[in-house]
């Protein structure tokens, strides 16, 4: 009996999975199920095709017993991120007039190498944050993305350094505040953040954090080259003491403005940024006053404004200012005619206000 070309080439399934990494090197080959096909001689299959594709070709092999079947090659790299599937047509051919044909589907999986590290979508995170949160406020959160999948695009976030001042939710990247924080002490923080994959890829960004100035310092006063002892004939406009004020706050929480309290007969004047001076403004008299306790007030521009008072006792001491005065301009005396020698007669009295 004749054989007569009645019998297609037929695969064993109408598609195949395979499954090829995104990491596989050009070349690399991949063994294919061959196709059955009844006939013999001439009318037995004799050749397989591939569907045109730019990541794959087909290599035709013989094996000894001369039966034929496809390899499979890959002709560059593959990138899932890019083009997770391919499909391909499979193709089996005779050698009959005219040849009959089968096909099958590739149905190719690229699976995932970790070729992505994580990617913040931003390099620079900026934030501005008021001194007086309470711990535990949020400052701000990162967030990083990873083409790739599965363990390889789970993120890790982590401080690269920092001191104990925040804290970092490694999950979901929020960033929160451990403690007070003190504009005085610290006015900027720079953070390095990490984001880390589970296939050991990292990326890092720059987060920084400015601290805002808020009116929680009250201004402090010091006197100095202060004269205690002041003569009462000092003339107006005499230096007593140069007056400095501090604040340790900025901006309008750190502008202070000094006034001196009730009615003396002294001026505060202003020499300098937050230095004052501490002058005799009217006549002094130490028979009227001999002493004065002034007090200075300093007052912030802060909303709400803070203040602070300090005291000093300034002595007036005496200067020969004053004549003796008798008690009365004359005296009328009366005196026995008999008087012996020695007897008192009368008594006169004078004072002094000076000391």
């Amino acid at each position: 009996i004749e054989d007569i070309n009645d019998h297609t080439p037929k695969f064993t399934q109408t598609s195949f999975e395979l499954q090829i990494s995104e990491s596989t090197v050009p070349g690399t080959r991949f063994i294919l199920e061959a196709a059955e096909d009844a006939d013999i001689g001439l009318n037995s299959l004799r050749i397989y095709k591939l569907s045109l594709s730019p990541s794959f070709s087909l290599i035709n092999k013989e094996k000894q017993d001369g039966s034929k079947y496809p390899e499979l090659a890959l002709e560059k790299r593959l990138d899932r991120e890019q083009q997770s599937y391919h499909r391909l047509v499979l193709t089996a051919m005779d050698g009959g007039d005219p040849p009959l044909s089968g096909t099958t589907e590739l149905r190719i999986q690229v699976t995932d190498a970790n070729d992505n590290p994580p990617v913040f979508n931003q390099d620079m995170y900026r934030v501005s944050l008021p001194e007086n949160v309470p711990p535990g406020t949020t400052v701000l959160q990162v967030s990083a993305t990873d083409q790739d999948e599965g363990i390889n695009s789970e993120i890790t976030y982590s401080f690269y350094r920092t001191g104990q001042v925040f804290s970092l939710n490694s999950k979901s990247g929020e960033i929160t505040t451990l403690r007070m924080l003190d504009f005085e002490e610290i006015k900027e923080y720079s953070i390095v953040v990490e984001a880390r994959d589970g296939g050991g890829l990292a990326a890092q960004c720059t987060v920084e954090i400015n601290i805002q100035d808020e009116n929680d310092n009250s201004p402090e006063i010091t006197f100095h080259s202060l004269v205690e002892m002041i003569l009462e004939n000092a003339a107006p406009g005499t230096l007593i003491a140069l007056i400095k004020i501090y604040d340790q706050d900025s901006g309008e929480n750190g502008e202070v403005n000094c006034r001196l309290e009730g009615e003396v007969p002294f001026q505060i004047i202003s020499s300098s940024k937050n230095s004052y001076k501490l002058v005799i403004d009217g006549t002094l008299d130490r028979e009227q006053t001999p002493e004065y306790n002034v007090t200075i007030t300093a007052t912030d521009r802060g909303k709400p404004p803070l203040s602070a008072s300090k005291s000093v006792t300034l002595i007036i001491t005496d200067t020969n200012d004053n004549a003796p005065v008798f008690l009365q301009d004359s005296y009328m005396v009366h005196v026995m005619e008999n008087n012996p020698p020695g007897a008192s007669i009368a008594q006169v009295s004078a004072s002094d206000p000076d000391l």
